[in-house]
């Protein structure tokens, strides 16, 4: 090749390359969800004319590939998520390189990054890193809809599985609102009045003996005619209509000890095949986020038996949804941790790294043994990217940020999450200035009261219910959410739209007589 033709396949190459990059620029600001539909992401994907009816979100908390590798080793065969290796996922938050699970769920589940320990609301914009622009953040403190709150408003059924409490960070983050991931009695009242169709976890103890205001929401539950089952017979004896199923007082038994110390509990696999068998009956299709809360717990303390049987039993309920899916042909399955935990690495300091064999790896680690091949970086998470793993009708290919999967399954269920926000979330002042006030004669359980032409309207805060002048009942699209420092501090008090509209009707009266 001469010099004038070497030029010339250089110059061809360099304008191809920036060219794409310009294009997908381009495409990224196309979209009302800001999701960055670069094409790459979808490049050599099957299927993408088929529609998607279903999507099932499922996260191993706390893990990268490494575990992945560990576990195809200590298992000695292929794992489901091997065939379905898509990208990978970067998972900063709004204040810290390193995220928590909080608001790493906060982006998956809404599109919007968000500070350390908030679940599906605004930022604190005092304590943003330096690169991230404040003006594609959310207002501070408040309420961000969620897909799967926008999945319900599209009339599909809506599910949570984890292997936690239900409260826990990563299932609270799609039915809740709060500024801190803490406040239990808050965050499980919201999700039993978020009205989800089935959802299957730890932590019955949140619902009453363990709450510190009074409610019984087990009670809440079976009057709004939910199932209640505490064991595996009892789930898997379900056969239709609306479940909770809590199998643990707190969060349920790690996977390596569950058939000797708590054989009554299912495993991450039937339940996910339980709610899939559940969730399908709606004829508009679902909405599934599964959890593998534990990985995480595990790479927290270092425990690479833990880690990995917990992460081996996920990919078994991965293979359960991809089963489902692959019958289906409508179904989109995407999979991804939140964050890595522990830094886990195949060798440490110690290991003679260039004739390790099968044996020197497994053996420890299957006897329990401390001293293994096994290496941690940290007790904590760390700040690198995650894969992605994917199945089904369009499904995501190339590097997305956490917030872009949010966006991603937005647009495949055609809502906006904006929009859902707007339906979802009205600022109570706005609606009605100056007519309301916080009723926290119960500081517990607030309610707010609305006085509008003649009408008294009672709201309890974290519920989707609403009275006027006293009579029965009304359900709301969403919950009534306090956001105490939103205003700077000052507080708003957010209701969905149908509760303004129920109030502003100038018919009301003769409606309800």
């Amino acid at each position: 090749m001469d010099k004038k033709t070497k030029f010339l396949f250089v110059f061809i190459v360099v304008g191809l390359m920036v060219f794409g990059s310009a294009a997908s620029a381009m495409a990224g600001k196309d979209t009302d969800n800001k999701w960055n539909g670069d094409d790459y992401k979808n490049a050599g994907n099957s299927n993408s004319n088929r529609e998607i009816k279903n999507i099932i979100v499922m996260v191993p908390d706390g893990c990268s590939q490494s575990v992945q590798t560990l576990a195809r080793w200590y298992s000695g065969d292929e794992l489901q998520l091997d065939s379905m290796v898509s990208g990978m996922v970067s998972t900063y938050m709004a204040d810290s390189i390193i995220t928590d699970s909080a608001s790493a769920a906060t982006a998956f589940a809404t599109g919007y990054k968000t500070s350390n320990g908030f679940l599906s609301v605004g930022p604190n914009s005092a304590t943003l890193l330096s690169t991230v622009d404040e003006s594609a953040m959310a207002e501070d403190y408040v309420p961000l809809a969620t897909v799967l709150e926008g999945a319900k408003l599209e009339g599909k059924a809506t599910g949570l599985v984890a292997t936690s409490e239900i409260p826990h960070a990563t299932p609270a983050a799609f039915a809740s609102h709060a500024d801190s991931r803490k406040s239990y009695d808050d965050i499980i009242e919201q999700m039993v009045y978020e009205d989800v169709d089935v959802v299957f976890a730890g932590g019955e103890d949140f619902l009453y003996e363990a709450r510190g205001d009074g409610e019984n929401l087990i009670e809440v539950l079976e009057n709004r005619n939910y199932q209640f089952v505490t064991t595996q017979d009892e789930m898997m004896d379900i056969e239709s209509g609306k479940v909770w199923g809590m199998f643990a007082d707190k969060a349920m038994s790690p996977e390596n000890v569950r058939e000797e110390n708590t054989p009554e509990q299912p495993t991450i696999e039937e339940m996910t095949t339980k709610a899939i068998e559940l969730l399908s009956q709606d004829k508009d299709g679902f909405f599934l986020m599964v959890e593998g809360s534990q990985v995480d717990w595990a790479g927290h303390a270092n425990d690479p038996v833990y880690m990995v049987t917990d992460f081996l039993a996920f990919d078994e309920a991965v293979e359960a949804a991809v089963e489902f899916a692959e019958e289906d042909g409508h179904t989109l399955v995407i999979v991804f941790p939140d964050h890595n935990t522990g830094g886990m690495t195949i060798g440490n300091r110690g290991t003679s790294y260039t004739d390790l064999t099968v044996e020197e790896l497994v053996n420890p680690l299957m006897n329990g043994e401390s001293d293994n091949e096994i290496g941690w970086t940290t007790g904590g998470h760390t700040g690198d990217d995650v894969p992605l793993w994917s199945y089904g009708p369009n499904r995501p290919i190339g590097l997305f940020d956490n917030t872009e999967l949010a966006t991603y399954v937005a647009d495949a269920f055609c809502f906006v999450l904006d929009d859902v926000s707007e339906e979802l979330f009205v600022d109570v002042e706005e609606a009605f200035p100056g007519m309301w006030e916080l009723d926290t004669t119960d500081t517990k359980n607030p309610v707010l009261v609305i006085t509008y032409n003649n009408k008294v309207a009672e709201l309890p805060v974290n519920k989707n219910v609403m009275n006027i002048d006293g009579g029965a009942e009304i359900y709301l699209n969403g919950v009534v959410v306090y956001a105490a420092k939103a205003d700077n501090g000052n507080g708003k008090v957010f209701i969905p739209q149908d509760a303004v509209d129920a109030l502003k009707d100038k018919n009301w009266d003769k409606k309800n007589k």
